[in-house]
């Protein structure tokens, strides 16, 4: 049997229905944390920091939380003691399965091996013309809807180009599922198990009952996704991909771990993670530059300097210092991640602290990336900062937009690229114009994103 017939068989999806609202998932007992003003959660968070110092224990119902607020008690837990803070995605299994990105220790270890070489940066310059194609695909859309003046949801755009920048770059496939039908149907499902109100979702001013039978049909239409994407036509039938990688792990007799179920959960975190996190990013920094008209203009400029009328290389991209700049300040005052949660596995102590086997371990990066002792005006968009040398300044683990130490996110430095080159060309041509709420509010989930969405109308450049 080969591995593209072993992969492409039926997987039963039931066995990951358990809920994000289940009482045991901390995404459920840190709600009561997160009310912290009407735009902004982090607030809350942000107080208890300042008054309380840089390590907070919080007992919630039978779950004990410490929060961590300071870079070099991030730096103990993700490098130091690393192996004694282990990771925690309990509730996130009905998304991504056995995935990578819920695994810890050596079998962590041994399914990310045979992954690693994708996301070498040798390899950037291959995926780039495919990251090309899917911008040209994002505009032609985008050129009709400056034409109707309709308006459209920002998070939605660049998550349906992310999955397909992922999909013609690491799978050799274009996309053959509705990203807009997926991108909802997940959403259904995170948005609204991830709260207290596990089932109330509220629509204009309304307030509609999501039943177990919404989650359950968005968890069957998320399932059927990877399938589907290995089942397809390969645009070009190249060997270096990361699909290509993931079935000889499968063929591998020396990999038993490495069954038909991990290949497919494999690429469900690819396919979700990998694309919002590029995805929020780059929604955030449209919405911060066309906020800042100013910023939008040198991007436009640079692009001229550096690519011209031809597409941009490999060899472009470090020359796109200002744009760089910009993802980087995004990512700095929107972590996609805004807490990263461990696990202690033994007693131990941290400022004083005493840590207990089980404590739920927050890194709370926001608050790090907000935080006037590190930052100079936090609150300020001011891409500058990344900018001759001032980077070298910050203090480490100051910044931790994909994490650090060994578990640092495997796609960290291609979501930049994407971001990088997307925004350079989409800017190049049109002017976002956001006609949402200013600022636009915050919602803290698993991931940092904007509450209500991020609304624009797309007008084109002459």
């Amino acid at each position: 049997m080969t591995a593209t017939a072993k992969l492409t068989e039926p997987v039963d999806a039931a066995s990951y229905a358990q809920g994000l609202g289940d009482e045991s998932s901390i995404w459920f007992k840190l709600t009561p944390l997160l009310k912290g003003g009407v735009d902004n959660p982090m607030r809350i968070l942000m107080h208890m920091a300042e008054r309380y110092g840089p390590v907070i224990p919080i007992n919630l119902a039978n779950q004990r939380i410490v929060l961590l607020t300071e870079p070099e008690d991030f730096k103990y837990v993700l490098v130091t003691k690393a192996d004694s803070y282990i990771k925690y995605f309990d509730g996130l299994k009905p998304i991504f399965g056995k995935s990578m990105i819920t695994n810890d220790g050596a079998l962590w270890q041994k399914i990310r091996m045979p992954q690693q070489p994708a996301f070498h940066p040798d390899m950037f310059a291959e995926y780039i013309p495919y990251f090309l194609a899917a911008i040209r695909t994002k505009m032609d859309i985008w050129a009709n809807l400056a034409k109707t003046g309709d308006k459209v949801e920002m998070v939605e755009q660049t998550w349906t180009l992310a999955a397909d920048m992922i999909c013609k770059a690491l799978f050799d496939r274009d996309m053959p599922f509705n990203p807009h039908f997926v991108f909802k149907c997940v959403k259904t499902y995170t948005d609204v198990m991830n709260h207290k109100e596990i089932r109330l979702k509220r629509q204009s001013g309304e307030l509609i009952e999501m039943t177990e039978q919404d989650a359950a049909k968005a968890m069957q239409v998320w399932a059927s996704v990877p399938p589907q994407v290995i089942g397809a036509d390969p645009r070009e039938e190249r060997e270096r991909t990361l699909l290509k990688m993931i079935e000889d792990a499968v063929n591998d007799p020396n990999m038993p771990e490495f069954d038909q179920q991990q290949a497919i959960d494999e690429l469900k975190q690819y396919l979700w993670a990998g694309t919002e996190t590029t995805a929020l990013t780059l929604a955030w920094a449209l919405y911060e530059t066309a906020r800042h008209p100013e910023a939008a203009e040198r991007i436009r400029k640079e692009g001229e300097e550096v690519y011209g009328d031809r597409e941009p290389t490999a060899a472009d991209y470090s020359a796109l210092a200002y744009t760089r700049a910009v993802i980087q300040e995004t990512m700095r005052i929107y972590p996609p991640i805004w807490g990263l949660i461990r696990v202690a596995s033994e007693e131990d102590e941290i400022g004083g602290k005493k840590i207990h086997p089980g404590d739920r371990v927050v890194l709370f990066a926001y608050g790090a990336h907000h935080n006037p002792k590190f930052w100079e005006e936090p609150e300020e968009f001011r891409p500058e900062r990344w900018m001759a040398g001032a980077a070298k300044k910050q203090v480490k683990y100051s910044y931790l937009p994909f994490g650090g130490g060994k578990r640092s996110c495997i796609g960290g430095a291609m979501s930049q690229v994407e971001n990088t080159l997307a925004l350079s060309l989409l800017l190049r041509r049109f002017r976002p114009e956001y006609v949402g709420n200013d600022p636009a509010g915050i919602n803290a989930t698993v991931t940092l994103t904007p509450k209500g969405g991020l609304m624009f109308r797309i007008r084109e450049l002459s």
